[in-house]
């Protein structure tokens, strides 16, 4: 019988859904904190992994935001960053488009340009040594006040060269997208491109506030638009990407089991889904490893994977030349797997 999560973990991909600080190993964490001297709360990288035992997302985020103190320097940014470009190559991924969280470093006194140029260097390095390309995603976060987007914005207008788009991320509970329709406007107005979370912990109506009010060209998560059957029309209709975590999805227990998520009956209705691995340090793995695990648990066919890897080609913000290029890198591993099976 054909291995059909081999041929998903050969395929060429793109990662459209991945936060940077979410890529902090427990053993980065300890190096990192060595490095500066900071004492963390938990005595080893053992405790520090079993503490990724989350309840919700805000459970996570209390941890994640905690762990973020030790990213502090240009070189830390470099160091986190090239250590998910090496997993990437392992996954085959050929192209990413990351977020980062400047609030998260800024609020600490972390100078915005560090941030920047700790992560873009990195993702340079990557292109000319890894061959792969990328995109940097500007991330707000919504539990915080407009106001403080409209700084952080204002913070990074002179890095807008290496800025690729913004999104929108953090808890949803009570922080709707059209919270941010100021912000975002002024983004557009800059000729940055907008995605948004909306739609794992938030209701179907926030992903139709951020496409409706911030206007935006994908949906992070969008995994609750299975409850509206006109949401899921309208989707399917205009190809919208959603860009699918199914391992986070249930480590933060949107649903109880991975044979419960809702990826399999996207794909059936025609959404353009993409899998991604978000916060993988945190949430068990990365990109082939979610592949994987819905391989298992939801019995995806050789064709539900090409379709998964094209899609995230097909998705992202690549150039027409690069984009068919790997696209017919997709084809190209078809064919060789289906010759060898």
């Amino acid at each position: 019988m054909p291995d059909i999560a081999a041929l998903a973990c050969a395929l060429p991909k793109a990662e459209l859904h991945l936060h940077i600080e979410g890529t902090l190993e427990p053993e980065l964490a300890f190096e990192l904190a060595g490095r500066h001297g900071v004492t963390l709360p938990w005595p080893d990288v053992q405790a520090l992994r079993a503490a990724y035992d989350f309840s919700d997302l805000q459970s996570f985020l209390d941890l994640y935001y905690a762990g973020a103190d030790v990213l502090r320097t240009r070189q830390d940014f470099h160091d986190l960053t090239w250590a998910y470009l090496l997993r990437a190559r392992a996954d085959h991924l050929r192209h990413v488009e990351i977020f980062f969280d400047p609030q998260t470093h800024t609020a600490r006194g972390v100078p915005m340009a560090e941030v920047i140029d700790g992560i873009h260097g990195a993702l340079v390095r990557g292109r000319d040594e890894l061959d792969i390309s990328f995109r940097l995603i500007l991330s707000f976060l919504r539990h915080l006040p407009e106001s403080e987007a409209l700084d952080t914005l204002a913070q990074a207008r002179p890095f807008l060269d290496r800025i690729d788009g913004v999104g929108l991320d953090s808890s949803e509970h009570g922080h709707p997208p059209s919270k941010f329709r100021q912000v975002f406007a002024r983004c557009r107005a800059l000729g940055l491109p907008v995605v948004a979370h909306a739609g794992e912990e938030g209701p179907p109506a926030y992903i139709e506030e951020a496409l409706d009010l911030l206007h935006a060209q994908r949906i992070d998560h969008g995994v609750r638009a299975i409850e509206s059957e006109e949401l899921l029309d309208r989707l399917a209709r205009q190809q919208v990407p959603l860009t699918v975590c199914p391992l986070s999805n249930v480590k933060l227990k949107v649903y109880p089991d991975l044979r419960k998520h809702p990826l399999r009956d996207m794909l059936a209705r025609g959404l353009k889904v993409t899998i991604n691995s978000d916060d993988p340090a945190y949430f068990g793995g990365y990109v082939n490893a979610n592949f994987t695990a819905c391989v298992q648990a939801l019995g995806l066919t050789q064709d539900d994977v090409v379709a998964l890897a094209r899609n995230s080609i097909e998705a992202s913000w690549l150039d027409t030349v690069r984009r068919e290029a790997l696209l017919a890198e997709i084809d190209d591993t078809v064919r060789g797997w289906r010759g060898a099976n």
